[in-house]
């Protein structure tokens, strides 16, 4: 029997995908369960117009990603820090700090999971970090560490 999965399901498939499952299983796990609806002609022209919305979706993001990427690469991002002699700081400047003086300075907000440090940032100066935005789009980030 053809049914179209509703939810991702262990050993049978992915979300949206159409499978060959056997008369009993889809008869006494599957369907009772919503994990899946029988492929009629209706629930596949369902099933395509929702991939068709899907990549549309994921297009429209993906741009809006590569849009942020440009214009990350013309900002740059001034944070303030207390710090003591040789031009170290007291402690460090974190992600958090770095995508709440972004947000504050800009009206960008990144998530500061997004923010990629190799090292975390203890001495005043400049530094230029990997911003990861999505869909294999990657973008820099200019940030200036001043003295308060």
């Amino acid at each position: 029997m053809k049914v179209i999965l509703q939810q991702d399901v262990k050993g049978q498939g992915k979300k949206g995908q159409m499978i060959e499952a056997s008369d009993g299983y889809a008869r006494n796990f599957l369907l009772p369960r919503k994990l899946a609806v029988p492929a009629t002609a209706e629930n596949v022209n369902t099933m395509k117009m929702q991939e068709k919305a899907r990549k549309a979706q994921q297009a429209a993001e993906k741009a809006e990603a590569e849009a942020v990427a440009a214009r990350l690469e013309q900002l740059s991002v001034k944070v303030v820090a207390k710090g003591g002699n040789g031009g170290r700081l007291f402690g460090a400047v974190t992600s958090k700090e770095i995508a709440d003086a972004l947000s504050a300075q800009h009206g960008i907000s990144i998530p500061k999971t997004k923010i990629v440090q190799d090292e975390p940032i203890k001495a005043f100066g400049g530094y230029t970090l990997k911003v990861k935005l999505g869909y294999e789009v990657t973008g820099t980030l200019k940030v200036v560490v001043a003295e308060n």
